[in-house]
């Protein structure tokens, strides 16, 4: 038996400052027990401003969080933007690999690739989303007993039944930000941190409207802590939060210039806090490599199932923990209406990256961030000559073919090493990783987007799934049991049954024969990721 070891989180204490020195064991569990309910609280366009990363940051429920669990140092996002990170998570694959990768697409992935939560099902799970998706193709119905926005693990029909929960708020998204901007600027009264007493990272001009900017950025976290706390209320109020996982997360960087769509630490570097009570040491951290790849396995060994074999993260609690990796990579493709392919690789200590296409300035103009203060102020000054040797390198017209940051000499990462002979070794070997990746996972971001679809979409259509087979097993007292097989690569199972006038309102993944009883008639549906649902078969015990 293992437990994390704890270090006590003090007042005032900046993470980012120890996590070079740190080097801990990770956090182990306690035995075999009942399966735990599992709650996800994600918040969107949220970096590690956040307690107890960041000292500035007033959020007590997130805080109250990490010392009950464990707070994970050097966590990272394989993506910058909503959709692939999302794509990732749910899949528990890199999206380059299954070619989900652009921002707000509509895919394939492989046959053999699921949705996580079905795992959780075919486990005895009730699963439930509240209520983003965005998965770059659209949500199987066997992944979720619920999606939606009055989705609740208070619905589950049995209250005994264990319940992987999602609620995701979009309270400090970049859009939000700018609201809560406009709000500050109208009335003092709506500020809840001081711009002027902000550090602002190195490559922001130093600027009243920067700082209104930022500080709005960290009042929107603010806010949605409150709602965590809402939560976490809830599962106390419920008598359960001693029998749930709960995992905290940010879905990828700071929803700011420079910080979402970028590879940067801003743009990757995300807070995760997972507490379960009687199984992870209050207080603890962990400084070792850690992605949201790793959610999908982590969840299901947590749930006592095994991880598949297909997917790209490792398991980072319980008993059976995975290696730590030596290297993490991210991956930048299409966003929004804008091109520009960049890939990325990490060690400890190095952050090498590679543009693809370094003729394009890092800032092309988009609908959606053109509206964010800083984007407007960066190019006010860039037209005024107002930008520095730092603040400046991020509105060059070009970028460079590689970059090579030190992370922890350089934790804003703003002096490219990649010209610097002193570390041809460290370019080369992380050069050489970035490439054996991509070609290790069949990176797709080398095809163009449009032969993508069509390669995915033969003549131009979205396939539908062939119905299930359907087979009448003997029972007792009229009942039959009804066998169900896909007759498709990679198909899932879904039932109704209908009786007495009602029909289920959710389709049950289908694990196992189904009893039917005299009267009652059975509706099949067979479904994979990207395609069409199959017709519905329908099968009837008169």
């Amino acid at each position: 038996m293992r437990l994390s070891r704890a270090i006590p989180l003090q007042a005032g204490t900046s993470f980012p400052l120890i996590a070079a020195a740190l080097l801990l064991p990770a956090a182990g569990v306690v035995g075999a027990a009942k399966p735990p309910n599992i709650l996800w609280l994600s918040i969107e366009d949220t970096g590690q401003q956040v307690r107890p990363y960041d000292a500035y940051a007033r959020t007590p429920n997130i805080a109250r969080l990490a010392r009950e669990g464990v707070t994970f140092l050097n966590a990272f996002s394989h993506s910058p933007v909503c959709a692939p990170t999302r794509s990732g998570i749910v899949t528990g694959m890199y999206p380059t690999a299954i070619g989900t990768h652009h921002m707000r697409s509509d895919m394939v992935p492989p046959p053999f690739v699921k949705a996580f939560p079905e795992y959780l099902r075919r486990l005895g799970y009730y699963t439930t989303n509240n209520s983003k998706t965005d998965y770059n193709f659209p949500a199987p119905i066997t992944a979720w007993d619920e999606s939606g926005r009055s989705a609740h693990w208070k619905n589950r029909p049995d209250k005994n039944q264990p319940f992987f929960a999602v609620f995701n708020y979009g309270s400090s998204h970049e859009g939000s930000v700018r609201h809560q901007f406009a709000a500050r600027r109208a009335d003092p009264a709506n500020r809840i941190h001081d711009a002027a007493k902000l550090a602002l990272p190195a490559y922001y001009p130093d600027t009243p409207k920067v700082r209104e900017a930022w500080a709005a950025y960290y009042d929107v976290v603010t806010q949605t802590d409150r709602t965590i706390g809402e939560m976490l209320q809830e599962l106390e109020d419920a008598g359960i939060a001693e029998e749930t996982l709960v995992v905290f997360w940010g879905d990828h960087g700071v929803g700011l210039a420079r910080g979402k769509r970028w590879l940067y630490d801003s743009g990757v570097r995300v807070p995760l806090i997972a507490r379960w009570p009687g199984k992870i040491e209050p207080g603890a951290v962990r400084a070792d490599f850690v992605q949201f790849l790793d959610l999908a396995p982590t969840m299901i060994a947590a749930a006592g199932g095994e991880p598949p074999g297909h997917m790209h993260g490792r398991v980072i609690l319980g008993d059976n923990q995975g290696p730590e990796p030596q290297y993490l990579y991210h991956a930048r493709d299409r966003m929004d209406e804008r091109y520009d392919m960049i890939r990325a690789v990490r060690n400890k200590r190095y952050l090498y990256l590679r543009n693809f296409e370094s003729h394009k300035p890092w800032v092309q103009f988009m609908r959606t961030p053109s509206q964010g203060p800083i984007y407007q102020e960066l190019g006010r000054l860039k037209r005024e000559g107002g930008l520095d040797r730092l603040t400046g390198l991020f509105m060059g017209d070009t970028k460079p073919f590689e970059e090579l940051y030190d992370t922890v000499a350089d934790p804003y990462q703003v002096r490219n090493l990649a010209a610097d002979g002193r570390y041809v070794e460290v370019l080369e070997e992380l050069r050489n990783e970035l490439i054996a990746w991509m070609k290790r996972t069949g990176d797709r971001g080398l095809l163009p987007e449009p032969e993508l679809y069509r390669a995915m979409y033969p003549g131009g259509e979205r396939e539908t799934v062939p119905p299930p087979a359907a087979e009448k097993l003997p029972g007792r007292n009229g009942s039959v049991k009804i066998k169900l097989s896909a007759a498709a690569e990679g198909a899932s199972l879904a039932y109704r049954i209908r009786g007495d006038g009602a029909e289920s309102e959710r389709w049950l993944l289908y694990r196992q024969p189904v009893l039917l009883e005299k009267g009652r008639t059975l509706r099949a549906i067979a479904a994979r990721l990207g395609y069409n649902d199959s017709p519905t078969v329908t099968i009837s015990n008169p």
